[in-house]
């Protein structure tokens, strides 16, 4: 499959930009205002945050045509949740999703969200399976791959990066934007120094759960710009309301390219408007060049399918309101949407506010991971348990004991010695690179999952999700065959057709 063309009609490329200094020590240089480009997140981070990732590929092919004329710097469509998604709950396949969307958007670059080591898992794999990965992401439509640790650990993004320039995508490393005890202006000018030394061709602000300030927006941007030759992205939350003032004030500090939504699937636990912040910019040093009446075509289809999703419940009205306690729960939106359905199909729902109190209180305990995937979901899922159970710890999950006991890397506040052991035990804790301890894996998943595999991928999706994985193949070779997979009965080996 080729890869799509770079974007021509407006998108800004991300060429290094005159950098300003980090702080006072230094006299600031004159910020020169330029055409900005805009990542439209309405095939991937809209849904995922407001819709728990359940878009399918069906619903987003008629507007593919529509958001490939629009020349944004790039369109996020692929990684993060929906991979997940696609396989456990939309009976897709992502590699064909990634496919139907670069065949369908050749003028306009493809981005994806990267867990690093994790891959789209939530796991540390073993470098050949991820340099596999991003070998056949960037083979199938990817141009932008950007990159991201859970803990802000550099160590896990080194063999990610190497892995995109081989084979000649941008890597894109995003910083994952948190508060806490460490995390000052000097934390993020340390961690944007590491990243450019390891070869990344840029840096995102990744504000996942929307505790950016205007001010503070300011600060980070002018800080980061002064410290690194390398062009600046902006990705923040409508959560705390907060979102397009965070984004105008990155622009007039010297971002380069910020991420937004189509308004349907815009505010709430998702991003700033698209529409408002071309519409904000028009006419200014800072002008998009992204046309209006373009972008209203697109919003008329997507506000159908809003309806539609609001009518049958996919999108709770919940997730589409501002709440200023993200600043104190510091909680992301898919993180948000993903408590409140785990506590529905409990029948717990009135535990939310509960819940939503514990998340910060389970962070700390662990070493404040920034809360992004897959330590939000590790954390989240630990506080829910606190809360079910009604005694803290009293049931701990295996991947909450991995984070404690660094199987993910290394916390950026070191764990209390005597809340680990009571979490771990016995067992040692782990202090290298995690993946250090990985034999190289990809041959043995090829011999587990040979039976299934009609293309090359399918490894790769099985690496993540094993038996959801394989779930997902069965259905698809009974598809094939004209098997009622609904009707299978395996013990009387009953196949009907």
């Amino acid at each position: 499959m080729a890869k799509g063309t770079a974007n021509k009609k407006g998108g800004a490329s991300l060429n290094k930009t005159d950098a300003c200094p980090a702080n006072n020590a230094a006299p600031e240089k004159k910020i020169t205002p330029k055409k900005i480009g805009i990542t439209e997140t309405i095939l991937r981070d809209a849904h995922q945050s407001l819709a728990a990732t359940r878009m399918t590929t069906e619903e987003m092919l008629p507007a593919l045509p529509l958001l490939d004329k629009i020349g944004f710097h790039s369109l996020e469509c692929w990684g993060g949740a929906t991979f997940d998604s696609c396989l456990r709950f939309l009976n897709e396949d992502p590699w064909e999703r990634l496919r139907i969307i670069r065949k369908s958007c050749p003028n306009t670059k493809l981005q994806m969200l990267f867990r690093g080591q994790n891959m789209l898992g939530y796991r540390h794999y073993a470098d050949d399976v991820l340099e596999y990965f991003v070998q056949k992401s960037v083979a199938n439509g990817i141009d932008i791959i950007r990159i991201f640790d859970a803990l802000n650990d550099i160590d896990n993004l080194k063999t990610a990066v190497k892995a995109a320039k081989k084979e000649g995508a941008h890597a894109q490393i995003a910083i994952s934007y948190t508060t806490g005890p460490v995390f000052d202006t000097n934390y993020y000018i340390d961690y944007a120094k590491k990243i450019a030394d390891c070869g990344a061709d840029s840096i995102c602000i990744k504000d996942m759960a929307a505790l950016l300030t205007p001010y503070e927006t300011e600060k980070l941007v002018k800080a980061l710009k002064g410290a690194v030759d390398l062009p600046i992205q902006v990705h923040t939350h409508y959560t705390s309301g907060l979102a397009s003032m965070c984004l105008m004030k990155a622009i007039e500090s010297g971002a380069d390219v910020i991420d937004t939504a189509m308004s349907p699937f815009a505010l709430g636990t998702s991003h700033a408007p698209t529409e408002s912040m071309v519409a904000a910019l028009k006419d200014t040093p800072y002008d998009t060049g992204l046309d209006l009446v373009a972008l209203t075509e697109i919003r008329s289809y997507f506000m159908d399918l809003r309806k539609k999703y609001i009518d049958s419940g996919l999108i709770d009205p919940k997730m589409l309101a501002t709440d200023a306690n993200a600043l104190i729960y510091q909680v992301p939106g898919g993180m948000l949407s993903n408590l409140l359905s785990q506590l529905k199909q409990m029948g717990k729902e009135d535990k939310l506010e509960e819940v939503m109190q514990e998340v910060p209180r389970v962070r700390k305990d662990a070493g404040y991971p920034p809360l992004v995937t897959p330590s939000s979901q590790i954390v989240g899922t630990q506080a829910v348990s606190n809360v079910i159970f009604g005694e803290r710890y009293k049931n701990v999950n295996g991947q909450f004991k991995d984070l404690v006991q660094g199987k993910y890397g290394k916390t950026p506040v070191p764990i209390d010695p005597e809340f680990r052991k009571k979490i771990i035990g016995d067992e040692k804790p782990v202090t290298c690179r995690p993946a250090d301890l990985l034999e190289p894996e990809l041959d043995k998943l090829r011999k587990e999952c040979e039976q299934w595999c009609e293309q090359e991928e399918d490894v790769l999706s099985y690496a993540q999700f094993d038996r959801v994985a394989v779930k997902f193949f069965e259905s698809r070779r009974n598809k094939k065959a004209g098997i009622d997979s609904e009707h299978f009965d395996p013990e009387n080996k009953v196949r009907p057709v």
